[in-house]
């Protein structure tokens, strides 16, 4: 392949200086991408390779024939089978077409109904070397376990609804500030069970508008058979998640949350697939290759899953096919791509310092074709579809992640800024408050690549399983479970519990990144881990749901977190301060324990000493005339002691501070954050 320079690298160099020495490798990768552009081309262009649902897998016809065509290379033998032919492996064959490709027809029945009946039981008899299995369409829109307490193996079922719920609500415009509530409808019930899509749609859903957010990532959706893998052991990549559902009942949640005007993402898995034979995509046609590497490539031995070949035009097929499929099928408006630094790197990113600086982006350990697949999946939607949002869960700092393909980047819109989750959770295992690096906090929470979108969040998902806790339970622990009511005594841990759970939020949704993420239940600290039903707990589904009752006890000091957390959403999307450009930190003084930083015409005032207030602190503006309290963490409604009148104005002083052209005076009491805003002239 020859070089093919970017046409916009130019401004991928202006952005990143240090990118002029890698810029061979960079137009190396850009030109595999052209060439996989092409060969999707001589397969009938893009438009036509990305809707290959309607081709591949089963489709009813107008005439409610039922057209199947799969690509198997390696069978012998494939046969349609299922309660309509009574599992009779002979009676509706595959034909073997080229480039393995198989096809069939199932005509209708003799009164113009369709052959295959709803919802029943359909397999694929898949024959090679003598030996026969029943296998699921890598295509299947639905399958189910027909009986989780006697066997986990799922069934396909062919959905064909006399009436399909129709998408009628319009998308909600792109925002321009994503504030991300991230959620697993199974688990978003107070009760010990599995909850549905319909009564998340009805009950969880306004809670998430009332918060202020304005886009969902839905977690978990592509069915898996392990329901403890939350999600990320994907056995059938065009299903949704039957748990808590049929597929109309997903588009019912999608189309109500557009209606409330909230953007929906899905947390897609197109890094690895479960190894399940019985049921999943590994060894489909009887071989170990397929859609994937037939050699030690092919497997993640951390995940014990199998890893996608994306050279092969098939995969490629299937995968892009997918990202289509939920957007034109369910109304999805974007996607949070899962595991993407074990994708790029052929170490996983396992054992990896990531410190080798930028010779180890642009090295041999690098994956040329997971890049290039991102590139082409992210150029077709963000083409495709003007709304889109694509987010890349990548800790590594691969440059130009989130540069437009044209300059030579992968495409994102976003990373997830996973160093942050991490930082908090290690200063509060490890350090004592009076210890705290104020300046360390701010370089962490400020370090990210410029130009590159980030979204900021203290903790997700991975914080809130078994094995380790979230903020509020590190701070708090079991004192959670005695001291959370109002009539029993707010003893030190839980004071300091609250004060800080609320400033570790806020500094990290100021200075963190330019978009935000909260997990379901952590806006109001919830008390506990997460944890699956599986053998070593007795399939308890004690740990696995929300406790949204705590927070609407009105007794409870949950409700406290609850609303710092709502006005501080409410504050973002009245100001925007989040899409308005990057925080100018005039102040981190470690003695003092105190940070200062204006973001989006808003003056951020953060003190987190544990005992030391402070009367008159003087701080640098950037903007003369005065100042009203915006927000503020010591508020009765937020569990404070009111120690600050709300009602204070503050006037600026023509002498500057901080390297800032005026100066302010503030009281700003320990353990507490306020934010200014400017009055209006």
């Amino acid at each position: 392949m020859v070089n093919t320079r970017p046409p916009k690298i130019d401004e991928l160099l202006k952005i990143d200086p240090y990118l002029h020495d890698f810029q061979d490798e960079i137009s190396r990768r850009y030109g595999v991408f052209l060439d996989y552009q092409h060969r999707i081309d001589e397969c009938g262009g893009m438009e036509a390779f990305t809707t290959s649902y309607k081709e591949f897998g089963l489709n009813v016809q107008p005439d409610n024939s039922v057209k199947g065509l799969e690509w198997a290379p390696a069978a012998e033998k494939l046969a349609l089978i299922g309660d309509f032919n009574n599992w009779d492996q002979n009676a509706n064959v595959y034909k073997k077409e080229e480039h393995g490709k198989w096809s069939l027809t199932v005509p209708a029945s003799s009164d113009g109904s369709c052959a295959i009946p709803h919802n029943s039981v359909i397999k694929i008899a898949v024959s090679r070397n003598g030996q026969t299995h029943f296998k699921l369409s890598p295509w299947a829109t639905y399958v189910t376990c027909p009986n989780p307490k006697e066997t986990v193996i799922y069934h396909q079922n062919f959905w064909n609804p006399s009436e399909k719920y129709q998408l009628k609500e319009k998308r909600p415009a792109r925002p321009a500030s994503l504030r991300i509530y991230e959620a697993h409808v199974g688990i978003s019930s107070y009760e010990g069970k599995i909850n549905t899509y319909r009564v998340f749609a009805d009950d969880v859903l306004p809670r998430i508008k009332n918060q202020g957010y304005n886009a969902i990532q839905l977690m978990a959706v592509m069915e898996h058979v392990y329901y403890a893998s939350f999600g990320y052991q994907v056995s059938n990549f065009f299903a949704v998640s039957s748990r808590c559902g049929t597929p109309e009942d997903l588009k019912y949640l999608v189309d109500k949350a557009h209606s409330l005007g909230i953007f929906m993402l899905l947390d897609v898995v197109h890094s690895h697939a479960s190894k399940n034979v019985e049921d999943g995509l590994n060894q489909w046609d009887g071989s170990n290759g397929g859609y994937f590497h037939d050699n030690a490539r092919g497997f993640h031995n951390l995940w014990d899953s199998r890893l996608f070949d994306y050279t092969q035009i098939e995969t490629l097929r299937l995968l892009l096919s997918n990202v289509r499929w939920w957007v034109e099928e369910y109304g999805f408006d974007g996607f949070r791509f899962d595991g993407v630094t074990s994708m790029i790197y052929h170490s996983h990113g396992m054992n990896d310092s990531f410190s080798g600086g930028y010779p180890m982006y642009f090295g041999l350990n690098a994956d040329t074709d997971s890049l290039v697949y991102l590139m082409l999946a992210n150029d077709f939607l963000h083409k495709k579809y003007p709304f889109m949002v694509t987010i890349a869960e990548e800790v590594s700092g691969m440059p130009g992640i989130c540069r437009p393909v044209e300059e030579g980047g992968q495409g994102f819109d976003y990373r997830l800024a996973m160093a942050l989750p991490d930082m908090w959770i290690k200063i509060l295992k490890h350090t004592s408050d009076e210890d705290w690096k104020i300046n360390d906090i701010v370089f962490n929470l400020e370090n990210r690549r410029y130009a590159e979108k980030h979204v900021a969040y203290a903790e997700s998902h991975d914080q809130a399983l078994v094995g380790d806790k979230t903020i509020a339970f590190w701070l708090m622990d079991k004192e959670m479970y005695d001291f959370m009511s109002t009539d029993s005594p707010l003893t030190p841990i839980i004071e300091r519990g609250l004060s800080l759970h609320k400033l570790i939020r806020l500094i990290t949704l100021g200075l963190g990144g330019e978009a935000w993420l909260n997990f379901i239940g952590n806006e109001f600290g919830h008390p506990e881990w997460l944890d699956f039903p599986r053998v070593g707990n007795g399939e308890s589904f004690h740990y696995a749901r929300r406790q949204f009752n705590l927070v609407d006890a009105e007794y409870l000091r949950y409700k406290f977190l609850n609303n710092w957390d709502r006005e501080m959403m409410q504050l973002e999307e009245r100001t925007g301060f989040l899409h308005k450009g990057y925080a100018y930190t005039s102040w981190k003084h470690d003695g003092d324990k105190v940070v200062v930083f204006e973001r989006g015409g808003l003056v951020f005032v953060i003190n987190l000493h544990p005992n030391k207030s402070f009367a008159d602190y003087s701080i640098g503006v950037n903007n003369p005339g005065s100042y009203h309290i915006a927000l503020n963490s010591d508020d009765a409604q937020f569990g404070g002691h009111s120690r600050v009148n709300n009602d204070t104005k503050f006037h600026t002083f023509d002498d500057g501070y901080a390297g800032r052209r005026h100066r302010l005076q503030v009281y700003i009491p320990c353990r507490s954050a306020i934010v200014l805003e400017k009055d209006e002239e």
